[in-house]
């Protein structure tokens, strides 16, 4: 596998393009207010961003629900106007990965709609059906009564999103349906992803981030099927896109990483206990929680990704709640001096470096139900739809946090107190020390047992850096047998004390410190 260099230094921002920045008044986001955005996001101490779907939907689930991969949504603008975004991040040193949906279509896709005609056709073996209308694919939920064709489709989440046909790892001959992953159709659908990758990366995108990667070939031993598909990828992009950055939403780094992404992130569901930290009744970082059990997985996370693998913890995403429904203040300052000072690249949920909240008791928009309220407008000043939109209110495609009080970047943006100051300034720090960045190793000193801080060492070549994270309401003291030298970051004043080998912590408190190493002793 190809090593994609920027990916080393690279900070990414995820943008939900509907609720970013309208340009044209009719209450959704487009491309053009994301380009109109760059410096903004450049400014933060981002330099790579993660896209939402993007392509022409329904949109029934937010267009992870596609309809034609190869054209930009009209509401978000042109293939060109897309085309002109890519251009501008690279004039500003920057990244962008689209978001790839291979496991489903819309079913208004036309490959779905060809696959359902009973006269065979290229498209007949696209998708995963049975051979009987009453019996559906794998256990899965199923499309059922909905075409000439006999037989049942399966769908991969909502009712809407057929699954595309990557094969069985292993059939079952009793079931003549089940195709193998050699398959011609199997294979037809493979090879049809490719194109769409080469489409994109031609127009000048800088790889993806994809969706539900894990799910592909059906009855999956051990993920064996699915990562042989993903080195098949692998082995096209180094060959025609060495530089092009693949993520995964997989939650398996041992898995994913072998099958040639260069970074999975670490899941708010599943064994991760991410939730842990931020997102739960007592949350760690709310001063009354435990991160043992996080650092217990990510260690074990890190084993399996193995020297060149790289996790990645994001701030929060579309399909969770936002951060600062459970943290407030300090805390979520604490969150982000945690975020942004761990291995892997960071991902910036947009408007979590301001604190938005999430907005309670709004109607679902495009299948997000209980995510909605983490998917309002972004928050840009104290204008009309808080600089969003200047559509009228009523035409907002989602509602905005509708409080008085609510946070925006323009109030933030020169206020050194302020969460949007911190943010940049950690973003600073880390741009400064490579030991902060991606591939810095890490040793934790104190896991965050409940009442402990988090502790741990950073390290890169011969430099290295201490983070000490004391979210807790009492002081806190442990034993470190290094030698903080240069204090780079304090949340809070006279925050650390250092007597030998004693290290005490204030309460809400976090020091960053350069540790002398023993090359710079000997000097």
């Amino acid at each position: 596998m190809n090593k994609v260099g920027w990916l080393d230094e690279a900070v990414f921002y995820e943008i939900y393009p509907q609720s970013f920045n309208d340009t044209n008044s009719d209450g959704i986001g487009d491309f053009s207010g994301i380009t109109e955005k760059l410096d903004y996001i450049r400014g933060l101490g981002c330099n790579a961003i993660w896209m939402n779907p993007c392509f022409d939907s329904p949109f029934l689930d937010a267009g992870y629900d596609v309809r034609d991969y190869y054209l930009a949504a009209p509401r978000y603008g042109t293939n060109d106007d897309l085309k002109r975004l890519f251009g501008e991040a690279h004039k500003r040193g920057m990244h962008i990965l689209l978001d790839l949906v291979p496991g489903h279509t819309s079913w208004e896709h036309k490959w779905f709609r060809e696959s359902c005609k009973a006269a065979k056709n290229e498209y007949t073996d696209r998708y995963i059906w049975t051979d009987n209308t009453w019996e559906t694919p794998y256990g899965m939920n199923g499309l059922i009564g909905i075409s000439e064709r006999v037989g049942a489709c399966g769908v991969n989440f909502f009712s809407h999103q057929p699954a595309l046909n990557y094969g069985c790892y292993k059939p079952d001959p009793d079931k003549p349906w089940q195709q193998s992953m050699d398959s011609e159709g199997a294979k037809a659908t493979l090879e049809a992803m490719k194109d769409i990758m080469r489409f994109w990366l031609g127009m000048g995108c800088d790889g993806f981030r994809v969706d539900m990667a894990h799910s592909l070939v059906k009855c999956d031993e051990d993920g064996k099927g699915t990562i042989k598909l993903w080195q098949n990828v692998r082995a096209f992009l180094d060959k025609e896109f060495p530089d092009a950055a693949m993520v995964s939403e997989w939650g398996e780094p041992d898995k994913s990483l072998l099958g040639g992404f260069h970074m999975d992130f670490l899941l708010h569901f599943g064994p991760s206990h991410y939730n842990d930290l931020f997102r739960c009744d007592a949350p760690f970082f709310g001063g009354k929680g435990d991160a043992s059990k996080f650092v217990e997985r990510y260690l074990e996370s890190r084993r399996k990704a193995g020297k060149e693998g790289l996790i990645c913890i994001p701030s929060g995403n579309h399909d969770m709640t936002r951060l600062a429904k459970y943290l407030h203040g300090d805390e979520l300052k604490m969150a982000f001096a945690f975020l942004l000072t761990m291995p892997g690249a960071p991902f910036i949920y947009y408007g979590d470096e301001i604190g938005m909240r999430y907005v309670e008791d709004i109607p679902s928009v495009e299948g997000g139900y209980e995510r909605t309220g983490s998917r309002s407008p972004m928050q840009w000043d104290s204008s009309v739809n808080a600089g969003f939109s200047a559509a009228p209110r009523d035409r907002l495609y989602i509602p905005i946090d509708p409080a008085d009080d609510r946070p925006t970047v323009s109030a933030q943006i020169n206020d050194d107190r302020s969460l949007y100051s911190e943010v940049k300034k950690l973003l600073e720090l880390r741009a400064e020390h490579k030991a902060l960045q991606s591939r810095g190793d890490i040793e934790f000193i104190c896991d965050g047992k409940p009442g402990e801080p988090l502790v741990y060492v950073r390290s890169f070549k011969n430099k290295s850096m201490l983070v000490i994270l004391n979210p807790t309401d009492k002081e806190a003291a442990f034993t470190f047998k290094g030698k903080p030298e240069n204090l780079v970051y304090r949340l809070n004043q006279g925050a650390v004390d250092i007597n030998g080998s004693k290290v005490t912590i204030k309460p809400r408190s976090a020091g960053i410190y350069e540790l002398k190493t023993s090359k710079e002793k000997k000097k």
